[in-house]
């Protein structure tokens, strides 16, 4: 029986022939269908032309419409819907010059990146497969659709994909494809940095992102990487890491910041990373240095947050191949903190005002910084009338 995401969806393929036309599920649901993997949403291909669609269904949105792809909405639903189609040259090595509607399946699957990806199953779960997706599937094997020096002219994206579902999938890529990753990797700096970035995230973050890491390095694709051009030891030393199958994509960038002593700001800005991203990723950094150097105290765990305190432990761990226990320890350690920010002090800027009988300044900050200290290091306890005592045996007020 097909999962309840394609069931769902199987009424609008039976609109669309009840109309005269063709429907399939095509790409990634198909594909992750047969590997078992969690399937997010479907995508449907169909002989029908764009303005058929819309014809069929009273509820659409045109998100991309010249490539011939309609959002419909179907009982509070929404489904991406596309006509097959060939393409023309790739101009830029990313998006083709012109597409080209057609009526024919088989068209359509042969213009697809991956064998795994150029399948299509009917509303009865019939699966169409003229590349053999099914067979390289069950071998675990990267095979492009046709040649893969035309693929990867096309699309130089396409390289980066195939090193990313080895880093997902735990695949091999075939011989073939394989040269052909060797052969092209120069045209990946015809793709603009922030599809690069995509890809290299879901490449740190998947399973068996050793084997990917490696694979950039042999096939020289990391050259046309952002920065990574001087950093191809640093990627092997990476790679060689007997625990970095147990990290995400954030963990990935501490860990290469690292293990490449990297300028941080200059390097993440490179990659079209978020500045809260760069600004998390830099206070880590600094986090990891001093917990490397002199292990964690009260008050590193409470600069670094919770949230950056595991990010840290679990590089460490990966660089030390240490256990899992120890995220439980700092875990444990952050929580028995006396307080883990600020706004927990039961003391206010209005008291201090009061106390010392003075007008608000920056005086008032520097005292504050004064109280978290001592409270966070268990010098006092964090309740107003013991600060308060504090702050005058101190000689602070």
């Amino acid at each position: 029986m097909l999962p309840s995401i394609f069931q769902q969806a199987v009424p609008v393929l039976k609109k669309i022939e009840r109309a005269g036309f063709v429907a399939y599920f095509v790409g990634g649901s198909v594909r992750d269908h047969f590997l078992s993997r969690p399937i997010n949403d479907v995508d449907i291909a169909t002989s029908a032309y764009p303005q058929e669609i819309k014809e069929i269904f009273p509820r659409t949105i045109d998100i991309g419409i010249e490539h011939g792809t309609i959002l419909v909405i179907d009982e509070g639903r929404e489904y991406e819907i596309t006509t097959f189609r060939t393409e023309s040259a790739y101009a830029d090595f990313r998006r083709p010059d012109k597409v080209e509607f057609i009526r024919s399946l088989e068209g359509d699957l042969e213009r697809r990146d991956f064998t795994m990806n150029s399948m299509a199953m009917d509303a009865e779960g019939k699966v169409y497969d003229p590349f053999k997706g099914l067979e390289d599937i069950h071998n675990r094997v990267i095979r492009t659709v046709g040649s893969p020096d035309l693929r990867f002219t096309e699309d130089a994206l396409r390289m980066m994909r195939g090193v990313r579902f080895v880093s997902q999938l735990g695949f091999k890529v075939e011989p073939v494809t394989l040269n052909a990753l060797e052969e092209h990797s120069s045209l990946l700096e015809h793709i603009a940095v922030e599809r690069k970035t995509m890809e290299f995230e879901k490449i740190t973050g998947g399973k068996w992102k050793r084997e990917a890491l490696s694979l950039l390095v042999r096939t020289n694709l990391y050259t046309e990487l952002p920065h990574l051009t001087q950093h191809k030891e640093t990627l092997k030393q990476v790679a060689d890491l007997p625990r970095l199958e147990d990290i995400n994509k954030d963990q990935a960038w501490l860990l290469l910041l690292y293990i490449g002593d990297i300028d941080t700001q200059d390097f993440l800005k490179d990659w079209r990373l978020p500045t809260k991203t760069i600004r998390e990723r830099s206070k880590e950094l600094g986090i990891l240095k001093e917990r490397r150097k002199s292990g964690w105290s009260k008050p590193l765990l409470y600069r670094a947050g919770l949230e950056a305190a595991v990010n840290v432990e679990k590089v460490h761990e990966c660089i030390e191949s240490k256990p899992d226990s120890s995220i439980e320890n700092v875990k444990e350690e952050y929580q028995s903190l006396a307080i883990t920010s600020r706004q927990q002090l039961d003391v206010t800027g209005e008291d201090l005002m009061i106390w010392a009988n003075k007008k608000g300044g920056p005086w008032m900050k520097e005292l504050l910084a004064e109280i978290e200290w001592a409270i966070i290091t268990d010098a006092i306890h964090n309740d107003k009338e013991t600060i308060r005592r504090w702050l005058q045996t101190c000689n602070r007020l």
